[in-house]
Protein backbone atom coordinates (compact mmCIF):
# COMPACT_ATOMS: atom_id res chain seq x y z
CA UNK A 1 0.00 0.00 0.00
CA UNK A 2 1.06 3.59 -0.64
CA UNK A 3 1.29 5.67 2.54
CA UNK A 4 1.91 9.40 2.91
CA UNK A 5 3.51 10.39 6.24
CA UNK A 6 3.17 14.08 7.14
CA UNK A 7 5.31 14.66 10.22
CA UNK A 8 7.90 17.31 11.13
CA UNK A 9 9.89 15.40 13.77
CA UNK A 10 12.84 13.71 11.98
CA UNK A 11 13.11 10.92 14.54
CA UNK A 12 9.43 10.03 14.20
CA UNK A 13 9.67 10.13 10.40
CA UNK A 14 12.64 7.76 10.41
CA UNK A 15 11.06 5.36 12.91
CA UNK A 16 7.67 5.21 11.21
CA UNK A 17 9.15 4.92 7.73
CA UNK A 18 11.30 1.96 8.79
CA UNK A 19 8.33 0.29 10.50
CA UNK A 20 6.02 0.68 7.51
CA UNK A 21 8.62 -0.29 4.90
CA UNK A 22 9.42 -3.42 6.92
CA UNK A 23 5.72 -4.30 6.64
CA UNK A 24 5.97 -4.04 2.85
CA UNK A 25 4.41 -0.61 2.33
CA UNK A 26 5.65 2.20 0.11
CA UNK A 27 6.14 5.42 2.09
CA UNK A 28 6.53 9.05 1.05
CA UNK A 29 6.96 11.78 3.63
CA UNK A 30 6.47 15.53 3.99
CA UNK A 31 7.66 17.70 6.87
CA UNK A 32 5.11 20.51 6.74
CA UNK A 33 1.40 20.90 6.14
CA UNK A 34 1.74 22.70 2.82
CA UNK A 35 4.00 20.09 1.21
CA UNK A 36 1.87 17.29 2.64
CA UNK A 37 -1.29 18.81 1.17
CA UNK A 38 0.43 19.26 -2.19
CA UNK A 39 1.57 15.61 -2.31
CA UNK A 40 -1.88 14.37 -1.30
CA UNK A 41 -3.43 16.35 -4.15
CA UNK A 42 -0.89 15.26 -6.77
CA UNK A 43 -0.57 11.55 -6.04
CA UNK A 44 -2.80 8.63 -5.09
CA UNK A 45 -2.26 7.19 -1.61
CA UNK A 46 -4.06 4.47 0.30
CA UNK A 47 -3.46 6.08 3.70
CA UNK A 48 -2.25 9.40 5.09
CA UNK A 49 -0.64 9.52 8.53
CA UNK A 50 -1.05 13.15 9.52
CA UNK A 51 0.38 14.94 12.55
CA UNK A 52 -1.83 17.70 13.98
CA UNK A 53 1.01 20.07 14.93
CA UNK A 54 2.77 20.98 11.68
CA UNK A 55 4.57 24.09 10.43
CA UNK A 56 2.96 26.10 7.62
CA UNK A 57 -0.48 24.51 7.86
CA UNK A 58 -1.87 22.38 10.68
CA UNK A 59 -2.88 18.77 10.20
CA UNK A 60 -6.47 19.77 10.97
CA UNK A 61 -6.42 22.29 8.11
CA UNK A 62 -4.87 19.73 5.75
CA UNK A 63 -7.55 17.17 6.65
CA UNK A 64 -10.32 19.74 6.19
CA UNK A 65 -9.05 20.88 2.76
CA UNK A 66 -8.69 17.34 1.47
CA UNK A 67 -12.24 16.46 2.47
CA UNK A 68 -13.59 19.67 0.95
CA UNK A 69 -12.19 18.78 -2.50
CA UNK A 70 -13.62 15.26 -2.32
CA UNK A 71 -10.40 13.45 -1.38
CA UNK A 72 -11.53 10.47 0.73
CA UNK A 73 -8.14 8.85 1.37
CA UNK A 74 -8.05 7.21 4.81
CA UNK A 75 -6.45 9.53 7.39
CA UNK A 76 -4.83 8.52 10.67
CA UNK A 77 -4.11 11.60 12.79
CA UNK A 78 -1.29 11.81 15.32
CA UNK A 79 -2.20 14.03 18.29
CA UNK A 80 -0.61 15.10 21.56
CA UNK A 81 -1.82 12.93 24.43
CA UNK A 82 -3.41 15.85 26.25
CA UNK A 83 -5.13 17.45 23.23
CA UNK A 84 -8.59 15.89 23.43
CA UNK A 85 -10.02 18.82 21.46
CA UNK A 86 -7.71 18.06 18.52
CA UNK A 87 -8.91 14.46 18.41
CA UNK A 88 -12.58 15.46 18.47
CA UNK A 89 -12.14 18.18 15.85
CA UNK A 90 -10.05 15.88 13.65
CA UNK A 91 -12.73 13.20 13.61
CA UNK A 92 -15.42 15.80 12.86
CA UNK A 93 -13.34 17.12 9.96
CA UNK A 94 -13.17 13.66 8.40
CA UNK A 95 -10.21 11.82 9.93
CA UNK A 96 -10.78 8.07 10.12
CA UNK A 97 -8.80 7.38 13.29
CA UNK A 98 -6.33 9.00 15.68
CA UNK A 99 -3.37 7.93 17.79
CA UNK A 100 -1.93 9.87 20.72
CA UNK A 101 1.79 10.57 21.05
CA UNK A 102 3.85 8.93 22.40
CA UNK A 103 2.51 5.69 20.96
CA UNK A 104 3.53 2.06 20.93
CA UNK A 105 4.79 0.98 17.46
CA UNK A 106 2.70 -2.19 17.65
CA UNK A 107 -0.48 -0.16 18.24
CA UNK A 108 0.32 2.13 15.31
CA UNK A 109 0.84 -0.84 13.00
CA UNK A 110 -2.42 -2.39 14.20
CA UNK A 111 -4.36 0.80 13.44
CA UNK A 112 -2.64 1.18 10.05
CA UNK A 113 -3.49 -2.37 9.06
CA UNK A 114 -7.11 -1.94 10.19
CA UNK A 115 -7.49 1.17 8.02
CA UNK A 116 -5.75 -0.47 5.06
CA UNK A 117 -8.10 -3.45 5.26
CA UNK A 118 -10.99 -1.03 4.75
CA UNK A 119 -9.16 0.51 1.79
CA UNK A 120 -8.52 -2.89 0.22
CA UNK A 121 -12.25 -3.66 0.25
CA UNK A 122 -12.85 -0.58 -1.89
CA UNK A 123 -10.31 -1.48 -4.58
CA UNK A 124 -11.67 -1.96 -8.13
CA UNK A 125 -12.42 -5.62 -8.77
CA UNK A 126 -13.07 -6.37 -5.11
CA UNK A 127 -16.41 -8.08 -4.49
CA UNK A 128 -16.86 -5.98 -1.36
CA UNK A 129 -16.00 -2.70 -3.07
CA UNK A 130 -17.99 0.18 -1.60
CA UNK A 131 -18.19 1.77 -5.04
CA UNK A 132 -21.09 -0.17 -6.54
CA UNK A 133 -22.87 2.73 -8.21
CA UNK A 134 -21.87 6.26 -9.10
CA UNK A 135 -23.40 9.22 -10.88
CA UNK A 136 -21.82 12.34 -12.34
CA UNK A 137 -23.56 14.84 -14.60
CA UNK A 138 -25.95 12.85 -16.79
CA UNK A 139 -23.92 9.66 -16.46
CA UNK A 140 -25.05 6.77 -14.24
CA UNK A 141 -22.86 3.71 -13.62
CA UNK A 142 -23.68 0.38 -12.01
CA UNK A 143 -20.30 -1.33 -11.59
CA UNK A 144 -21.81 -4.64 -10.53
CA UNK A 145 -23.91 -5.08 -13.65
CA UNK A 146 -21.43 -3.09 -15.83
CA UNK A 147 -24.35 -0.92 -16.96
CA UNK A 148 -23.52 2.64 -18.04
CA UNK A 149 -26.16 5.19 -19.00
CA UNK A 150 -25.80 8.72 -20.34
CA UNK A 151 -28.95 10.81 -20.60
CA UNK A 152 -30.80 7.55 -19.96
CA UNK A 153 -29.29 5.80 -23.01
CA UNK A 154 -26.90 2.80 -22.68
CA UNK A 155 -23.20 3.45 -23.31
CA UNK A 156 -20.94 0.55 -24.28
CA UNK A 157 -17.68 0.45 -22.29
CA UNK A 158 -15.01 -2.22 -22.63
CA UNK A 159 -14.00 -3.94 -19.38
CA UNK A 160 -10.67 -2.08 -19.21
CA UNK A 161 -12.40 1.24 -19.82
CA UNK A 162 -14.76 0.51 -16.96
CA UNK A 163 -11.93 -0.64 -14.67
CA UNK A 164 -9.94 2.49 -15.47
CA UNK A 165 -12.94 4.72 -14.83
CA UNK A 166 -13.74 2.93 -11.57
CA UNK A 167 -10.20 3.37 -10.29
CA UNK A 168 -10.16 7.08 -11.11
CA UNK A 169 -13.53 7.55 -9.40
CA UNK A 170 -12.34 5.60 -6.35
CA UNK A 171 -9.57 8.19 -6.01
CA UNK A 172 -11.65 11.16 -7.16
CA UNK A 173 -10.06 14.49 -6.50
CA UNK A 174 -6.57 12.96 -6.55
CA UNK A 175 -4.04 12.81 -9.34
CA UNK A 176 -3.33 9.17 -10.23
CA UNK A 177 0.09 8.70 -11.89
CA UNK A 178 0.29 6.65 -15.08
CA UNK A 179 2.54 4.08 -13.42
CA UNK A 180 -0.14 3.42 -10.80
CA UNK A 181 -2.74 2.88 -13.52
CA UNK A 182 -0.37 0.52 -15.32
CA UNK A 183 0.13 -1.44 -12.10
CA UNK A 184 -3.46 -1.60 -10.90
CA UNK A 185 -5.59 -1.70 -14.06
CA UNK A 186 -3.24 -3.49 -16.45
CA UNK A 187 -1.01 -5.32 -13.96
CA UNK A 188 2.09 -4.20 -15.89
CA UNK A 189 1.22 -6.23 -18.99
CA UNK A 190 4.14 -6.29 -21.45
CA UNK A 191 2.15 -4.82 -24.35
CA UNK A 192 0.75 -1.92 -22.33
CA UNK A 193 2.40 1.49 -22.07
CA UNK A 194 1.41 5.06 -21.27
CA UNK A 195 0.04 5.50 -24.78
CA UNK A 196 -2.45 2.70 -24.14
CA UNK A 197 -3.72 4.57 -21.06
CA UNK A 198 -4.03 7.81 -23.07
CA UNK A 199 -6.07 6.05 -25.74
CA UNK A 200 -8.45 4.55 -23.18
CA UNK A 201 -8.85 7.95 -21.53
CA UNK A 202 -9.68 9.46 -24.93
CA UNK A 203 -12.33 6.78 -25.51
CA UNK A 204 -13.89 7.43 -22.09
CA UNK A 205 -14.06 11.14 -22.81
CA UNK A 206 -15.64 10.58 -26.21
CA UNK A 207 -18.32 8.38 -24.68
CA UNK A 208 -19.02 10.20 -21.41
CA UNK A 209 -17.96 13.84 -21.60
CA UNK A 210 -20.21 16.48 -23.18
CA UNK A 211 -17.14 18.24 -24.56
CA UNK A 212 -14.35 15.66 -24.97
CA UNK A 213 -11.80 18.25 -26.11
CA UNK A 214 -12.41 20.25 -22.94
CA UNK A 215 -13.23 17.54 -20.39
CA UNK A 216 -14.93 18.48 -17.17
CA UNK A 217 -14.57 15.23 -15.24
CA UNK A 218 -11.63 13.20 -16.60
CA UNK A 219 -8.77 15.68 -16.43
CA UNK A 220 -5.15 15.44 -17.55
CA UNK A 221 -2.38 16.42 -15.13
CA UNK A 222 0.50 17.06 -17.50
CA UNK A 223 3.60 14.99 -16.88
CA UNK A 224 1.95 12.98 -14.10
CA UNK A 225 -1.32 11.23 -14.96
CA UNK A 226 -5.08 11.75 -14.70
CA UNK A 227 -7.61 12.98 -12.19
CA UNK A 228 -11.38 12.49 -11.90
CA UNK A 229 -13.07 15.60 -10.57
CA UNK A 230 -16.59 15.09 -9.19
Amino acid sequence: MRILLVEDEPGVVLTLTDLLVDEGHEVESATCGLSGLSLAKQKAFDLIILDVMLPGKSGLDVCSELRQIGNDTAILMLTAKTQVVDRVVGLKLGADDYLSKPFDPAELLARVEALLRRVAKRKPGSRSSSLLRYRFGEVEIDFQSMLVLKDGAPVSLASKELSLLQYLIEYRGQTVPREILLKTVWDYQADVNSRTIDVHIAWLRQKLEDYPQNPRYIQTVRGVGYRFMP
